[in-house]
């Protein structure tokens, strides 16, 4: 299959993952299970596995560019397909939280407050804008045009760096305030 077809079979996927995505989190954010079914327990276990989910996202890219770097192509690969499947793990745990428990309020006053809800709201912004780039950058690496997958790279990984790293930030702020 020639390089151009390759983004081309893709591209419907990248916009229709890119739009379902956030609207499926945003909308399953708001259903809570055990309003239909009380006998369901909420994971509350969850969010501190996703969160070292996150850390370790962050490491595996870090990882990935040091062995893209030293000429690792093979390693490098592996590693990005791993830190993808990390950020679906994070995902469905997440909105699996989120359907069978309420949700925890930040209870921090003052500065700390408006920090915390600075890397919030960052996080939430480039956790929907990411997809898309994450997506495009992978398949400009499967489509072998790695021209154009190292100028993308290069925007795309430290924004799912940021959101890796801010994920933990904003578990290990609130996390005094869950309730288990």
């Amino acid at each position: 299959m020639e390089n151009n077809s390759i983004e081309k079979k893709y591209s419907k996927w990248i916009v229709i993952l890119s739009v379902a995505i956030p609207v499926v989190v945003a909308l399953l954010f708001g259903v809570n299970l055990r309003k239909w079914n009380p006998d369901i327990k909420p994971l509350s276990f969850l969010p501190p596995i996703y969160a070292a989910i996150n850390g370790l996202t962050a490491i595996v890219l870090v990882t990935a560019v040091w062995a893209i770097k030293n000429g690792k192509q093979k390693l490098h690969e592996n590693l990005m397909k791993f830190a993808i499947g990390l950020s679906v793990a994070f995902l469905a745990m997440y909105v699996a939280y989120h359907m069978t428990s309420d949700s925890t309020k930040f209870g921090g006053t003052g500065v700390i407050k408006y920090v915390y809800f600075s890397i919030l709201i960052t996080h939430i912004c480039l956790s929907v804008i990411i997809i898309p780039f994450v997506l495009v950058t992978y398949v400009r690496a499967l489509a072998k045009r790695f021209d154009k997958h190292r100028k993308l790279a290069r925007i795309t990984f430290p924004m799912w760096l940021y959101v890796a790293v801010t994920g933990v930030i904003v578990y290990l702020m609130i996390s005094p305030y869950y309730h288990y």
